[in-house]
């Protein structure tokens, strides 16, 4: 069975009008075709709509039945245009996002908040992955929007400024470096460390700076989370290197120094990663553009406490 939208929405004049000349001019049709329409959607649903007689028409109890089903029917036909052209213009659907951690603690929850609180409607999937995990996902439409440390990574991406964070050392607050205003890196390869997961950016930046300077990296134990790794520092097993934002979460919770690193490498920059702006859909193009509205801003002041 085909019912035809239009029919319905001629029966409901018909109704409401209670009468079929004046519910074909409403709705823009000769009254011969509006008679022919209401005929044949009788057919169609194989039960009579209208008792006529000479003195016109009369509704019969299944037309009273019928109508509203047919308001529930022209309403939600009428709710699917309207959230259509809310995809069409950005204000409603689904962000696809994958992060590194650096930004997830540093930057994202503020930035989805007022993101999201701009956009009710919108839904934004977030999903942490290593920075090579990131640009691989996007390259490869698993997600629309990565965020990820700067450089290069083989892929069919493009890369836009995002925010600059700065890696610092982390102490236990009786440690004999805790009351240090800066370190060189070759100053912490003396102590045990407490590192990121292997294939992490931090970690692959430990390694090489360490192999650099002959010395091997006294990783004593990785985990996987920034959180884990500042308890870890806090219980004395060792030194850990992470980026300031995220120091400060847990800082004030646990007996901890932070340590600017005099390194030029620990000046490190995110960026927002996607196939291209051409392919990002309305409301992933919302987003960007509000990631990057926030791209810039002044990172926290990496001085000892």
């Amino acid at each position: 069975m085909k019912l035809d939208p239009i029919s319905l929405r001629l029966f409901v004049a018909v109704m409401e009008e209670s009468a079929i000349a004046r519910a074909a001019a409403r709705e823009h049709i000769a009254a011969s075709a509006a008679s022919r329409r209401l005929a044949e959607l009788e057919d169609t649903l194989q039960v009579e709509l209208f008792n006529r007689s000479n003195r016109g028409t009369e509704p019969t109890p299944a037309a009273f039945a019928l109508l509203n089903l047919a308001r529930g029917v022209l309403n939600d036909l009428d709710g699917i245009a309207t959230q259509m052209r809310d995809y069409g213009a950005g204000v409603r659907g689904q962000v696809r996002v994958v992060a590194n951690i650096s930004a997830i603690t540093q930057f994202l929850p503020g930035e989805l908040q007022s993101f999201m609180a701009a956009h009710p409607q919108v839904q934004v999937q977030l999903q942490e992955q290593i920075s090579t995990s990131v640009a691989h996902s996007v390259a490869e439409n698993a997600a629309d929007v990565g965020i990820l440390n700067h450089g290069s990574y083989g892929e069919q991406v493009t890369l836009l400024p995002y925010h600059e964070d700065e890696l610092v050392v982390v102490v236990p607050a009786s440690h004999a470096l805790a009351r240090r205003r800066s370190l060189r890196f070759a100053e912490i390869l003396a102590f045990d460390i407490v590192g990121m997961h292997p294939g992490s950016a931090i970690n692959n930046l430990l390694m090489r700076n360490a192999a650099e300077h002959e010395i091997p990296l006294k990783l004593r134990i990785q985990v996987t989370s920034y959180d884990a790794q500042c308890l870890m520092v806090s219980a004395g097993l060792g030194v850990g290197v992470l980026p300031l934002g995220s120091a400060q979460i847990y800082r004030g919770a646990l007996a901890l120094r932070t340590i600017p690193l005099a390194e030029p490498w620990a000046k490190r920059k995110l960026s927002l990663c996607v196939r291209s702006l051409e392919s990002l859909s309305g409301v992933a193009r919302l987003l960007v553009d509000h990631l990057r509205a926030g791209a810039g801003n002044a990172a926290p002041s990496a001085s000892k406490t």
